[in-house]
């Protein structure tokens, strides 16, 4: 197994990396480069947590061995003893146990090479390509050589803010009289400067997930407290899907004025189409009916637009047709949520233990849904055992979040050891269990990591960055979680590495170093970061994770306009009514889409046969017309058959009239009498209220029932 558990964990995280771009991102759409460059960042960060369990495991393996070499006692020692009358002295450390090369061993001068190109590359691209990618991405212009430069120019300020720090502590350096830095002294400090950037936001992202993740997990498990959130949270889009409306609207007419204004003999008339691919179908059919390219408008006094107008014009473009076909999405896929939910309160009350949807589903039901997740299993699930999980999970959750917490603020301490995570890890290592030592490791590492990334996948920053699911997050904001990965993962890492006493820089020990920690170099470098800032400002934690359970950022953003969820806000009263009557207006919308379609179905099922047997009447009458049409015109004034052998009189009048009748079906659509009925609370009505497959009564057998539904 030496080196496969390091190949098949480079396999699947690939795989996982690429699920979850899958899940954002647009493969059709966007542009290789970018999905290229996010994928690769993702892909690093999370080889970097899957692989260092591994190093760790190996590092103990590694110690073992130094361990048994320094209690060695060797043969000459022992004679020279015997020879001069002394008794052989034993050392005062007991010999530990034999080593047991662990499982996942990976050979020697593997992963010093592995992590030196793993964490080069991801600073490369968070802190050179992203960004430039990013101004790239964004940039309106019509060429390649356009957009470079726009993309240099905008990262302009952004290098050079970089170039002036770091030739300012050059120039410290060469000054200060006690430093003689070398290049690796150098490297050290870039290193150092970049982990303490990125351990101040991951302070910051760490403390909202520690409390954040534990609450919602536990907020999920009532059903209640959910629904009128996600009314909330349909309030809220409603408002943001009329917003996009409207700035699309705007952006179009913006369109359709320069497009009848620049002609096809217009040299810019190239940039005018580049525009319109970009637009909706329906506008693009709406703009081509106007345009009249056929004659030549070369107007000497018309103004036409530059090329940089037209490039600001195309970015405005791409960012109100990306953001619309968002909030249409999410809006779809809320309403989705929130009828389920309905449904859940509605079939908690159930006494027949079987799940029963207001709607039918899109799509048939698969061999997993009829076996398996049957509706009793999902009645069982849904209103019972579901919100049990969520409750134990929470609290599990939060065990754990209490224990980083502790831990940040004590890893410090080795005499005595105060970290829970280090006091775990110690005592899987006296028997060398390195099966539990690595699970131990992955789980720890894995929870911070959930804290820190789900807390990036769920910020947004004012429609400017948003990671929205279904296929629908932006260029830019993949891309810049791309960046923030990159630089919170390498401090996320060496604080993990802390909070188990395995970096001797924090922990003062002379033990084995992990290969990690190797291509980071000696901290002590800069010894008031080593050993004031990486010590001293976790702690901070604490305050973070108080002020996340009293919800004081809630608070103020809602203070300064930003409408949160708050139950005791009048304004959040408002928005859950809203919510609420905007989900009935849809719940009333798709019914009668559901049942208009049903006695549609319900139509063509019972007049189905009728009219194929009307056609093939027709069919033979119009043959018989033809092939006796002299025979018929002859016999117009006889009224009584002519004999055996003679054809009989011909007429069309029971055809015709059996034709305008199938017709007449044919183009009928029943009315919908159930249109204008209220329902005043989803809530209230039973699950059985709605008549099983949206069947019309009027056609119904039962003519008892005829006006049931007037």
């Amino acid at each position: 197994m030496s080196g496969a558990a390091l190949g098949i964990e480079i396999v699947v995280v690939f795989f996982l990396a690429l699920f979850l771009l899958h899940r954002y991102g647009d493969f059709r759409k966007q542009q290789r480069m970018v999905l290229f460059g996010t994928l690769l960042a993702w892909y690093l960060c999370f080889l970097i947590v899957f692989i260092l369990p591994l190093d760790v495991s190996t590092t103990i393996y590694k110690q073992c061995i130094i361990d048994h070499e320094e209690h060695a006692v060797s043969p000459a020692t022992v004679l020279s003893n015997q020879t001069s009358g002394n008794s052989t002295v034993l050392p005062t450390k007991s010999i530990p146990k034999a080593c047991h090369k662990p499982w996942s061993y990976i050979p020697n001068g593997i992963m010093p090479v592995f992590w030196r190109v793993v964490y080069w590359t991801s600073q490369c691209l968070t802190w050179l390509l992203l960004p430039f990618m990013q101004s790239y991405a964004r940039s309106g212009g019509f060429s390649i050589t356009s957009k470079i430069k726009t993309a240099l120019i905008e990262n302009a300020i952004y290098y050079g803010t970089y170039l002036l720090i770091f030739g300012s502590l050059l120039i410290y350096v060469a000054v200060h009289p006690e430093w003689r830095l070398n290049w690796y002294e150098l490297q050290t400090i870039g290193i150092t400067a970049a982990n303490t950037w990125g351990l101040f936001l991951l302070v910051l992202l760490l403390g909202y997930g520690l409390v954040e993740i534990p609450r919602s997990y536990w907020d999920n498990s009532h059903h209640g407290h959910l629904l009128i959130k996600t009314y909330f949270k349909l309030a809220k889009l409603m408002t943001e899907k009329a917003d996009s409306e409207e700035n699309l609207e705007d952006v179009m007419e913006e369109v359709r004025k320069v497009s009848e204004s620049i002609k096809y003999n217009h040299p810019l008339r190239k940039y005018i189409d580049t525009i319109l691919r970009k637009c909706p179908v329906d506008y693009q059919e709406k703009m081509g009916r106007n345009m009249d390219d056929y004659e030549d408008f070369d107007d000497k006094r018309n103004t036409y637009p530059s090329e940089k107008s037209l490039a600001k014009l195309h970015k405005q473009v791409i960012y109100a047709v990306q953001r619309h076909n968002r909030t249409r999405v999410q809006w779809q896929m809320l309403l989705e949520e929130a009828f389920h939910l309905e449904d859940v309160a509605k079939n908690e009350t159930s006494s027949s233990r079987e799940f029963v949807h207001s709607f039918a589903p899109s799509e048939p039901p698969g061999w997993f849904s009829r076996h398996i997740y049957t509706p009793t299993v999902e009645w069982y699930w849904e209103c019972l055992l579901k919100q049990w999980f969520y409750r134990v999970l929470a609290v599990v959750l939060s065990l754990f979040s209490v224990a980083v917490v502790w831990s940040e603020c004590t890893f410090f301490s080795t005499k005595p050891v105060l970290s829970l995570f280090a006091v775990f890890i110690q005592l899987a290592e006296t028997d060398y269990n390195y099966l539990y030592i690595e699970m131990a490791c992955f789980i720890t590492i894995f929870f911070l990591c959930t804290c820190v990334y789900s807390t990036v996948f769920r910020i947004r920053v004012f429609n400017y960055y948003y990671l929205a699911p279904h296929h629908q997050t932006d260029a830019y904001s993949l891309q810049f979680s791309g960046m923030l990965f990159c630089r919170l993962t390498p401090p996320l890492c060496l604080n993990f590495l802390g909070l188990i006493h395995m970096d001797s820089a924090i922990s003062h020990q002379a033990k084995q170093q992990t290969a990690y920690t190797s291509i980071m170099g000696s901290m002590r470098v800069l010894s008031f970061i080593a050993d004031g800032f990486y010590i001293y400002y976790p702690m901070l934690i604490v305050l973070l994770c108080i002020a996340t359970y009293f919800s004081l950022g809630t608070r103020c953003l809602n203070l300064l306009g930003f409408q949160q969820f708050m139950g005791d806000n009048e304004l959040t009263s408002d928005l859950i009514d809203e919510g609420k009557e905007l989900l009935r207006r849809e719940r009333r919308k798709r019914q009668r889409l559901e049942d208009g379609e049903n006695r549609r179905r319900e139509w063509r099922e019972r007049y189905g046969n009728r009219d194929q047997s009307g056609a093939r009447s027709i069919q033979q009458s119009e043959m018989k017309e033809t092939n006796y049409s002299d025979t018929a015109n002859a016999n117009t004034n006889t009224n009584t058959s002519t004999g055996p052998g003679r054809p009989a009189k011909y007429t069309r009048t029971s055809s015709q009239a059996e034709r305008d009748c199938i017709e007449l079906l044919d183009d009928a659509e029943p009315l919908d009498f159930n249109a204008d009925v209220p329902t005043d609370d989803p809530l209230g009505a039973e699950a059985g209220s709605r008549h099983t497959g949206g069947r019309y009564l009027s056609m119904s057998s039962s003519r008892s029932r005829i006006f049931d539904d007037v």
